[in-house]
């Protein structure tokens, strides 16, 4: 294990003795049940996964604080959502790719392919001299941060027994939560002082080569990769296209892209096309992308719509949550990021709680469904929050869904890695990330055409109702104050949607109507929030809860 790495790749790596495989149907292809390795040797790796995974998500976390600075510097404001959907669009979509090339070329090879690529794309942001180029650099950096937030997931799969991979998937978990918090803390100080906000982007580097060195001295992975086998880059190049097609989509429409237009439909029967197409293709390959056998595994599919479900919930909540705050309570962008503590709190005390508690008894299912149930709880309390003129129901109601999302994240691939055979963990685990990422989009996407919906909905009736009471008083010879009302209405509701600031410098009257309508919009986001959660509960309830093995675990091959 400590031996110094003699070649470039782990197929050259020495590699531990291994129990033989109890099971006959066991191939070359599928390989030996590894012996893990010493928890010393594991903790060493968990400090290279623990690094890069900080590192990767506090780029995704950091740039929403910077984003008006970096507009006003680089102009582009028209462009100012593809800095975001650039990097979305590259990370979901590469994830089942990440998976199957480890599986081919080897974990440790890949892990440091994708923090070289996050590396030089992060070099690059920071130097970025127009929005074009920042742009590009992002969509790089998104492809590396597809492989480290997949590829560790994988690694802890090798290198850890399924009963003992509960507690290491909590640290897991605990770093998306402190990445979440410190993200926009370090922007908004980032981009206050002298060093501006091109550090945003700079100051995750020293962090990703620290990461790469770790990876380099401290990596052992406990069997080399398979065997030799041809790319399936059809398959891949289908599944990328397919993926980005339809993010692409649901990022920018309704916005950029209407509904109703002839891209919008062109985009969306090209992405069911290439979904088909990408099919086909997949149950041809020797080694597939995403092996189509994997949907004939309930706990897969369940799994999977389970993840679809947390992400909607969580990068939709993430998004719209600190735009609640800032629009209808007035709050700072660093005061609305500090008042989603009860969120990631929450998320961190459950997330390794619940990995401390499946190492000790391997019985998982519970989690899933209490914690799918209190996401259910947590929303609903949340479309409560316009009767509480306080922060109470925000604040409970935001524990409660964190307290949901630390019971399904990492257990819902914890599960997935335990029902399925050895050659298909590293792909089934990218494959259920991916739905979460994906799942991430459409929340996205679907909160921000209710919250779209119901503010135009609610500022058209204002504006109605202010243009009657002017002609009424027009009618009566007085004067209440609705032609004012209406005139400002009419100047101020487009463009302080983008703006809290604006909102709140508005004459009183006006900024009553806009802030009301932003808190009748944001309930509609709370209220869809629900129905998602409900479904979330239906998939994991009909999980089979089969208890985690401690040890080498014998796994069934197919």
């Amino acid at each position: 294990m400590e031996q110094s790495l003699r070649g470039k790749s782990e197929t050259r790596e020495p590699v531990p003795k291994t129990k033989p495989s109890a099971d006959p149907a066991a191939t070359p292809t599928t390989g030996p049940t590894p012996d893990y390795p010493p928890r010393p040797v594991v903790r060493r790796i968990m400090v290279g996964l623990v690094l890069a995974m900080l590192t990767s998500m506090l780029t995704n976390s950091i740039i929403g604080t910077a984003l008006p600075t970096i507009m006003g510097e680089l102009g582009g404001q028209d462009r100012l959502a593809w800095v975001a959907t650039a990097a979305l669009l590259t990370m979901t979509a590469s994830t089942p790719v990440w998976g199957k090339l480890s599986d081919l070329w080897g974990r440790k090879l890949l892990f440091q392919i994708a923090l070289g690529v996050f590396i030089v794309a992060s070099l690059a942001a920071g130097f970025a001299q127009d929005i074009n180029w920042l742009i590009a650099a992002r969509a790089l950096q998104g492809l590396g941060v597809g492989g480290l937030a997949t590829l560790p997931n994988i690694i802890l799969g090798d290198v850890v027994s399924p009963r003992e991979r509960g507690r290491y998937s909590g640290l897991i978990g605990m770093v998306f939560g402190v990445s979440t918090v410190l993200g926009p803390l370090v922007g908004g100080f980032l981009v206050d002082s002298p060093l501006g906000w091109r550090w945003c982007f700079l100051i995750t580097v020293p962090l990703a080569v620290v990461a790469f060195i770790v990876v380099q001295f401290m990596f052992r992975m406990p069997f080399a990769p398979r065997r030799k086998a041809p790319v399936d880059w059809l398959g891949a190049s289908l599944i990328f296209s397919a993926a980005s097609t339809m993010i692409v989509l649901l990022s920018l429409g309704g916005t950029q892209i209407p509904w109703n237009s002839p891209i919008a439909y062109v985009m969306g029967v090209g992405a069911v096309l290439l979904i088909v197409t990408a099919i086909l293709v997949e149950r041809r390959a020797t080694e597939p992308i995403i092996p189509t056998r994997l949907f004939r595994d309930r706990t897969f599919v369940l799994a999977s719509a389970g993840s679809v479900t947390v992400g909607m919930m969580m990068f939709g909540l993430i998004i719209y949550m600190p735009q609640y705050l800032q629009f209808v309570h007035g709050m700072s962008p660093t005061v609305s990021g500090l008042m989603t503590l009860p969120l990631v709190g929450s998320f961190l005390t459950t997330s390794i709680g619940s990995g401390y508690a499946i190492s000790g008894t391997g019985r998982w299912k519970a989690y899933p469904v209490v914690g799918m149930a209190l996401c259910v709880l947590g929303f609903t309390m949340l479309s409560l929050a316009q009767v509480d003129p306080g922060l109470t129901t925000i604040v409970v109601g935001q524990m409660l869904v964190g307290l949901g999302f630390g019971l399904n994240m990492q257990i819902l691939l914890l599960a997935t890695q335990s029902a399925l055979p050895l050659r298909d963990m590293a792909s089934g685990t990218a494959t259920v990330t991916f739905f979460r990422n994906l799942g991430g989009a459409m929340g996205v996407a679907a909160f921000g055409a209710v919250m779209a919906g119901r503010l135009n909905s609610e500022l058209a009736i204002a504006s109605i109702a202010a243009r009657e009471a002017m002609d009424t008083d027009r009618a009566q010879g007085v004067d209440s104050g609705a032609e004012e009302l209406s005139i400002g209405l009419e100047q101020a509701a487009e463009s302080a949607q983008g703006s809290p600031e604006l909102v709140h410098s508005l004459p009183e009257p006006v900024r009553e109507v806009i802030v009301g309508a932003f808190d009748h919009a944001m309930q509609g986001v709370f209220v869809a929030g629900i129905p998602i959660a409900v479904l979330g509960l239906i998939s994991v309830s009909f999980m089979k809860g089969v208890p985690l093995r401690g040890g080498g675990p014998k796994r069934r091959e197919r």
